[in-house]
């Protein structure tokens, strides 16, 4: 972080990335005198209402971070930006969003946790919109335009007061991570097959006092993890080990949604041996949390977060790699999962490699369901649209693990080929054509099997 003072001196000359967060009510005129390389600027955490008219004079910006200030409406300034494509507006007042305030060249948008109530009709006009974070606002309805948004991959709904989710939102054809728990969805139009929700499993309720909180050992969207010690171990779960992890979540609303919609869909989701197990909750007024069995040293993440660069796609440590049998291996356990979760009435709505963990026998384990969303409450064809949502994501991850982290061996090439059509096949613009998570099962198993011939011949 740098500060005003180094601005104003010309210390900062030719910077391309400016972070100044000192309780400002005032845009800083000083921060044009960087206009010719500034390409990420980052104002969170102040007291900004609006920004100067000619601020488009930051030719150069592609990065605009207003997060946690006291802006009411978005300054309609930032729409002549010529390279201006990631912005967020996060934790403000903003109530609207006006027509013409965004630049046409917008990748990446976020407006979590404001008092939005309504999106302009030019928002289909943001052809390249990728990202779209909208979580904790007050939206009933999305403009009919967005339908043009052909490109958007990732979408956070959640808590809102969406009554009805139009069928065009779940037909967008490169749509892979959609939350959308903590609205008000109306019951009319679900078939009775699937009007009573199943049972959600009962879960050990305990108090955070019961607990020796350790280490920050992981941190998500939704809440930080913890390791931790049982100080009073409940009775039920005498027998097993005293060491735990423990996730709590942060404030009333994150950029998935509610803390409470994750924890119903956890316990909702049941039990797999590919999921995180799940032991206790925490459930106080103060505090909401999840106890879970404490992952083994062992196991280490399969991937990293997106960047700010890749937007929708994972990061990876380059030349970590995996042979084709741990891939295999990796995939059709998460196909297992995910099967395992819709069935269940349970998207996970993160499916990525950030969010599994993996040990070299090639063992998964996967969690993190903060933009999970309980799906007994859509329509039946918007529930079966869901799932094709999801193995659009599936098919991202096959991608990533194949450029980025599969050990490419030439007499396993034509296995490798068939990795990859599967990935295809997932990733077909028209949903009704993509497999189910039980045939990319079968099919992944198939391949499992044609590798172990091959060795054995070999």
């Amino acid at each position: 972080m740098q500060t005003l003072a180094q601005l104003t001196s010309g210390e900062l000359k030719g910077t391309k990335r400016l972070t100044l967060a000192e309780n400002l009510n005032v845009f800083p005129e000083a921060i044009f005198s960087l206009a010719e390389t500034l390409e990420v600027l980052d104002l969170s955490d102040n007291l900004l209402t609006e920004l100067p008219s000619d601020f488009a004079r930051l030719q150069q910006l592609k990065l605009l971070f207003l997060t946690n200030n006291q802006f009411e409406q978005i300054p309609a300034a930032i729409a002549a930006c010529p390279r201006l494509e990631m912005i967020s507006f996060k934790s403000n007042k903003l109530k609207a969003v006006a027509a013409g305030t965004l630049p046409r060249q917008t990748r990446w948008l976020i407006l979590t946790d404001n008092q939005i109530e309504s999106l302009p009709e030019d928002m289909g006009s943001l052809h390249r919109l990728q990202k779209l974070a909208l979580a904790g606002n007050k939206l009933s309805a999305l403009p009919v335009s967005m339908a043009n948004c052909s490109n958007l991959e990732l979408a956070r709904l959640s808590a809102n007061n969406f009554s009805q989710l139009p069928d065009w939102l779940f037909q967008l054809p490169k749509l892979a991570w959609l939350a959308l728990d903590g609205n008000p969805l109306s019951r009319e139009g679900v078939s009775t097959a699937i009007s009573s929700e199943p049972p959600v499993q009962q879960m050990q309720s305990v108090a955070l006092t019961a607990i020796e909180l350790g280490q920050v050992i992981g941190q998500g969207a939704s809440g930080v993890i913890y390791s931790g010690k049982w100080l009073k171990q409940p009775e039920s779960l005498y027998g097993s080990s005293r060491n735990i992890a423990v996730k709590l979540f942060k404030g009333e609303v994150t950029s998935d949604g509610y803390p409470g919609d994750e924890l119903t869909c956890c316990l909702q989701a049941g039990k797999h041996h590919n999921l995180i197990k799940v032991v206790a909750q925490i459930n106080q007024a103060e505090q909401l949390g999840l106890v879970m069995e404490l992952i083994p040293s062992s196991f280490s993440n399969l991937g990293l977060p997106p960047s700010l660069d890749t937007c929708t796609r994972d990061t990876f440590v380059k030349g970590e790699e995996l042979g084709l049998p741990q891939v295999l291996s990796v995939l059709t356990q998460m196909a297992d999962t995910m099967t395992h979760l819709h069935r269940n009435g349970v998207s996970h709505g993160d499916v990525y490699a950030h969010n599994t963990m993996i040990n070299h026998q090639g063992s998964m384990l996967f969690g993190d369901f903060g933009a999970s969303s309980n799906l007994n409450k859509l329509p039946e064809l918007q529930k079966e649209a869901m799932e094709s949502v999801e193995i659009r994501a599936f098919a991202c991850l096959i991608e990533d693990l194949v450029e980025n982290r599969l050990a490419q061996q030439d007499d396993q090439y034509h296995l490798t080929a068939e990795l990859k059509l599967l990935s295809q096949d997932c990733l077909q613009t028209d949903l009704s054509l993509r497999p189910r998570f039980s045939d990319i099962f079968a099919s992944l198993n198939a391949l499992q099997n044609k590798l172990t011939a091959t060795v054995v011949s070999d």
